[in-house]
């Protein structure tokens, strides 16, 4: 026996116990991350082979997501009960799959703000935004949700959902064609402006540096008051007391980000609420920013458009 051996008390042949126990332990860690994880799914279900494909984001690091562009390891259609028409409720159902063709229930999904599954549903003018939670569906793989589009043409349907097996953010997009007269306002002709008005408030982002350039971070504060001067009467939603989400004109991804104060149980300014939050926006172009927050029980959008430099 050596003397480091002796030193310790170990016996002969206890340093071989201890390294094929090691060993097991090691190879049972490896099995256990393939085995499922009692969803039914595992988090090779959630990886595409080769390049191109889309990433896994850390909820802590939301970033802009080019979706469209890239191969997602999901599946995501979309059928309706009747031919959608602007202005009318639309009922229908998503099948959201794996790539093998696995149908992701609720079970496989973790509660992120408070909801399963978000879905981020805009027009091609990106003047008709609606945040809309679906719920499960009457088979495995099915999500149901209702909105009203208020004008005709192809909506894109953003899926924003985190896998239990991954614990990462993973997104999915189809489109819905909705019949009626289109906005006649293009994408991208809207005025640039850091204000808007809603139901009798003034919304106010502010970024810095200003301008926004491509690639680089931007602080981005948000700051709510009332036309008479009253209280805000601000209620969380989902978690959070206000949401940003950025488009680019071509709805080619988006970027869903939450402030950084985010403890709902320490109201915010009574007359003036503020918020702040940080977005890196990969290209030039034309963007809008929507602001969602809950006034007294009704949630209330208000629209930011600007250019991004390169």
């Amino acid at each position: 026996m050596s003397g480091g051996a002796q030193a310790r008390g170990l016996r002969p042949g206890e340093w071989l116990r201890i390294a094929a126990i090691t060993a097991a332990a090691a190879l049972l860690y490896a099995a256990v991350r393939e085995l499922p994880t009692g969803t039914n799914l595992s988090h090779m279900d959630f990886r595409v082979q080769g390049g191109n494909s889309i990433e896994f984001c850390d909820p802590a690091n939301p970033q802009f997501l080019p979706v469209v562009a890239v191969r997602s390891p999901v599946s995501l259609a979309v059928a309706t009960t009747a031919l959608p028409l602007a202005g009318s409720e639309v009922d229908a159902t998503l099948v959201l799959t794996t790539f093998s063709g696995k149908p992701i229930a609720p079970e496989d999904l973790q509660v992120v703000q408070t909801r399963r599954m978000h879905l981020l549903i805009v027009d091609p003018s990106l003047d008709d935004y609606q945040h809309v939670h679906p719920r499960p569906g009457r088979r495995p793989g099915e999500w149901e949700f209702r909105f009203r589009p208020r004008f005709g043409g192809a909506y894109r349907i953003f899926a924003d959902f985190t896998p239990v097996a991954t614990n990462r953010g993973l997104y999915a997009e189809t489109e819905m064609d909705v019949g009626g007269p289109p906005n006649p306002v293009a994408a991208g002709s809207q005025a640039p402006s850091w204000t808007a008005a809603e139901d009798g408030y003034r919304f106010a982002l502010s970024p810095s540096p200003h301008p926004i350039r491509a690639g680089a971070p931007s602080d981005l504060r948000l700051v709510i008051t009332r036309a008479d001067g009253g209280p805000v009467p601000l209620e969380p939603v989902m978690d959070a007391f206000a949401h940003l989400v950025a488009f680019d004109t071509q709805r080619s991804g988006f970027a869903h980000i939450h402030p950084r104060e985010a403890d709902v149980s320490r109201r915010p300014d009574a007359r003036r609420p503020a918020f702040s939050f940080r977005l890196t926006i990969p290209r030039p172009g034309r963007y809008v920013i929507w602001s969602q927050v809950n006034l007294a029980g009704r949630e209330t959008f208000a629209p930011f458009w600007f250019e991004v430099g390169p």
